[in-house]
């Protein structure tokens, strides 16, 4: 009978779980959307920021119950997301830039972050009209990743800085294995 009590206890707690996880997917969402569809604030900032460019899309986007827009576009050949919240206020921008056209210290310390992975794209984020940071999208070992590092070209993202340390952990094993080993 305690057996049948735990497996009901179990299968309540999975149920729970189940609908926990659908109520945060529910109120974290991206849905596509038309010009006509954004407010008016909304429209009017994307004519100021769109001028020049070519618009990709448009979307709305809830994250922990806030609204925001965002536009993307194609500018002199490169990519450019703009996030804007309902009253039209810019919220970030996201913007490609190419590897070399990068600040020296910005360019190394993506690099270093890559270590032995290929970095395929490079983004300039900027909030409140300020470039905080660049995120790149590195490939390794056929799985991509994102790293960031802040305009100076430190690093700020320690989840890669993690996985880094670990590889170098294995590599280091690896050799320490290799070289005892004899003949």
């Amino acid at each position: 009978m305690k057996t049948l009590s735990r497996q009901n206890l179990v299968a309540t707690l999975f149920v729970t779980c189940v609908l926990c996880v659908s109520a945060a997917h529910a109120q974290d969402s991206e849905k596509k959307v038309k010009m006509s569809d954004l407010p008016e604030p909304v429209q009017k900032t994307v004519r100021e920021q769109s001028k020049g460019a070519t618009i990709r899309g448009f979307a709305k986007e809830t994250e922990n119950g806030k609204t925001s827009y965002e536009v993307e576009m194609k500018v002199n050949g490169h990519n450019k997301d703009v996030l804007i919240d309902p009253s039209g206020a810019v919220l970030a921008i996201e913007e490609q830039v190419a590897l070399n056209a990068l600040p020296r210290a910005v360019k190394a310390g993506l690099v270093r972050k890559a270590g032995k992975g290929k970095i395929l794209s490079v983004e300039s984020i900027t909030k409140n009209d300020v470039l905080v940071e660049y995120e790149a999208q590195v490939s390794r070992a056929g799985k991509r990743s994102e790293i960031k590092v802040g305009a100076d070209g430190k690093s700020i993202d320690s989840e890669n800085e993690e996985d880094e340390a670990k590889e170098k952990a294995e590599r280091a094993a690896k050799k320490k294995t290799g070289t005892t080993k004899k003949p």
